[in-house]
């Protein structure tokens, strides 16, 4: 209930600066969280980064302005924060599919994105398996590969991601190198006032690197919290990291640590009805 109500101040606190520039740490300390944990909670719990939604909320706010006053475009643009009528008309023909001229034409269909609203919803009735370890830095090698969260495209080029690693024999590769015969897929680098990170499909390794194009990162020294999925996959993991965000983050006494997070998948069966796999995200006492 506290980081419900968090949350609802610290929307509250967008919607009353829409036409400033996002200030991500004044917003996140307004929801008493860090930078990191606030963005990466939103973007779990909404679908969609936080950036992306004052985009949206400012172009919408935008068109009601065209169309129900006589203000100029470059003055409407300039308000919302765009430095050009050139890049607020990409921007509005990309989010409405018309000019922002067209805008005040009588009877033009515009899209409104409404804001975001949060709910108090009693969960729980099942249980989650998970256990906190404290690990040293590892190191992991694999291939990486450079997405963006704009518009979901992140949701729809991994799964690709994956697939072409599994025919090109990278994945086989991979769990070669490992010990257990456990694949990772890891998220890092996280660049959110950009929207992109850097996902790797990896495994454990120290071996030196052959000449099959993958490269070697190192995952630091952190305290983890280890979730377990039970389910084939991708249903019951997708299912895992909803539940981790929106059930398990908000009821406990830590917040993302703002490192690498990854998934752990054992050389069995994912389509298995037992198949068990791993969600890793790293963690800290809550401010």
């Amino acid at each position: 209930m506290e980081w419900l109500l968090r949350l609802k101040e610290a929307m509250d606190y967008i919607e009353s600066r829409m036409e400033e520039k996002l200030d991500i740490e004044a917003v996140a300390s307004v929801a008493c969280s860090s930078p990191f944990h606030f963005q990466r909670m939103f973007s779990m719990v909404t679908g969609c980064t936080v950036a992306e939604y004052v985009r949206r909320r400012k172009l919408t706010l935008a068109a009601q302005e065209l169309a129900s006053s006589s203000a100029k475009v470059i003055d409407v643009a300039l308000k919302y924060g765009y430095e050009s009528p050139e890049s607020f008309a990409k921007a509005f023909r990309k989010a409405h599919g018309i000019t922002p001229t067209e805008a005040r034409e009588p009877g033009v269909v515009l899209k409104a994105f409404p804001r975001i609203t949060f709910h108090l919803s009693l969960k729980g009735d099942q249980e989650m398996e998970y256990r906190i370890i404290e690990r040293p830095a590892f190191t992991v090698v694999g291939k990486t590969y450079e997405v963006s969260c704009k518009d979901g495209e992140n949701h729809r080029l991994i799964p690709t991601f994956w697939a072409a690693c599994g025919q090109d024999g990278t994945i086989d590769k991979l769990a070669a190198l490992s010990p257990k015969h456990e694949t990772l897929g890891i998220c890092m680098d996280f660049r959110h006032p950009e929207e992109r990170f850097t996902y790797m499909i990896g495994a454990e390794s120290s071996a030196p690197l052959t000449d099959d194009g993958f490269v070697a990162r190192e995952i630091p020294a952190a305290t983890w919290a280890v979730f377990t999925s039970t389910g084939p996959m991708p249903h019951a993991i997708q299912n895992l990291w909803g539940r981790i965000f929106q059930e398990w983050f908000p009821s406990s006494s830590y917040e993302h640590a703002g490192g690498p997070e990854f998934e752990l998948y054992p050389d069995e069966d994912p389509n298995a009805g037992d198949y068990k796999c791993e969600v890793w995200i790293p963690i800290k006492p809550k401010q």
